[in-house]
């Protein structure tokens, strides 16, 4: 199988950008915050948005499964307060829950979490529990950064966040670790905000020793680990100054990285300097970047072809990456696809 843990609902029927456009005014106080249950969307209209998009490329690339949570720039978890977060997070996981019921073979269900700046990490744990028990998420998006740009929450390593952990831990759950909207403007999204988010991330769980607590813990970074890969030595040599152990044994049992890294060279040196074990197929299709690659004349998301076309793994390693490590990090998606005889 070919599972593609990295989606997001990118082309969610119009309806909800509306709605969400009415709780932002309101947040900025015009008019009222708007109901829940005003907001239609049909199955037909997400069968319509699904096949015309996600599943048509899917069946066009060869991927079998995606595991699939809201939009991340539409988190935005610094607009509006918590109780902002915690609706617009329900409509969100509803919405990407439903996606799974109505194409069950195709696609997983991951989950937002509702974070707000100066909210106590702990807030988020209701929600975490509704999504894996009521509607079956097999992972969650967590934001280290909920300020959008500011960098004002705690460490990832903070004991505020273990509350939280305490839960992934019981739900076998991985999480990702994934930023949303910049709330700076000279931040872009999708460039530098989401990249140096993943680096940051990774040097606050190099700095401390969370996995001593949480040995159970799973971490997966996305975009191929922003700056890590390139910078692995240096990466290594600070481990040595700050006293902690080779990356391998440090992190290695309990962090993971995606393969969405949209030319070859970046492929290459993700697996050549990152673990086979360590790695995860991941596209982010109809994400960052949508346009074709004009020197290759493919997209330049979907990077199963830079996997396939790697030599940097082997077969077998190629098959983990694909398959393997997914089922082995995602528990839970691997009862599912069990469960249906996949």
């Amino acid at each position: 199988m070919i599972i593609d843990i990295h989606g997001h609902y990118t082309t969610a029927p119009p309806q909800l950008g509306a709605w969400r456009d009415q709780q932002i005014a309101f947040t900025k106080g015009d008019g009222d915050a708007p109901d829940p249950s005003t907001l239609q969307i049909s199955d037909d209209e997400i069968r319509e948005t699904i096949q015309a998009n996600q599943l048509k490329l899917m069946n066009e690339r060869g991927s079998d499964v995606t595991v699939f949570s809201p939009r991340a720039s539409f988190m935005a978890h610094h607009i509006g307060d918590l109780a902002v977060s915690q609706t617009w997070a329900r409509i969100c996981n509803d919405l990407c829950a439903r996606v799974r019921d109505l194409f069950p073979d195709r696609f997983a269900m991951g989950a937002m979490l509702p974070q707000s700046p100066g909210e106590d990490p702990a807030t988020s744990v209701a929600e975490l529990t509704r999504a894996v028990e009521e509607l079956g998420a097999v992972t969650v998006n967590i934001n280290p950064d909920p300020s959008g740009g500011f960098w004002t929450a705690p460490a990832l390593t903070d004991r505020s966040w273990y509350p939280l952990y305490e839960k992934l831990v019981e739900y076998e759950l991985p999480a990702m670790i994934h930023v949303s909207t910049s709330a700076k403007p000279v931040f872009h999204t999708t460039g530098d905000h989401y990249l140096n988010a993943d680096t940051t991330a990774f040097m606050q769980l190099l700095k401390g020793d969370l996995f001593r607590d949480f040995p159970d813990l799973k971490f997966v970074i996305p975009h191929g680990g922003g700056s890590v890969p390139y910078h692995w030595g240096r990466f290594r040599g600070l481990a040595m100054a700050l006293g902690k152990p080779e990356l391998e044994e440090h992190l290695l049992g309990n962090v993971f990285f995606d393969t969405c890294v949209y030319h070859q060279p970046g492929i290459d040196l993700l697996t050549s300097v990152v673990p086979a074990d360590n790695i995860l197929f991941a596209s982010e299709m109809i994400g960052a970047v949508r346009d074709v690659d004009p020197r290759t004349g493919n997209y330049f998301d979907d990077t199963k072809r830079y996997v396939d076309a790697t030599t940097s793994l082997t077969d077998d390693q190629r098959a983990q990456v694909f398959e393997g490590n997914a089922r082995r990090v995602y528990p839970r998606l691997d009862r599912a696809l069990t469960a249906r005889g996949l």
